[in-house]
């Protein structure tokens, strides 16, 4: 693991130190590399969004729509209880 070392205010320590103590993290690493890991997860997530409201309309998820896909699921899952039989 790679060190690196930040200035903060003493108001930002403060609250980084409190965050440990109530968060039950062991140190203020943990709680700094979580927070890095969950803003990975929200840039991927609106990634994501942005590439579903860049790709156009979608289908119609009628009742229709979700018997179709339950029918799909379904069969794959017959398809994996066969294959794991033989």
């Amino acid at each position: 693991m790679v060190t690196m070392n930040i200035s903060l205010s003493d108001a930002l320590k403060n609250f980084v130190d409190e965050q440990v103590s109530q968060g039950g993290y062991v140190s203020s690493s943990e709680y700094v590399r979580d927070l890095l890991r969950r803003e990975q997860g929200r840039l991927q997530l609106r990634s994501m969004l942005l590439d579903g409201i860049n790709s156009g309309p979608a289908g119609v998820a009628d009742d229709a729509y979700f018997d179709d896909l339950k029918q799909k699921v379904r069969k794959a899952a017959r398809r994996r209880c066969e294959a794991t039989v033989e």
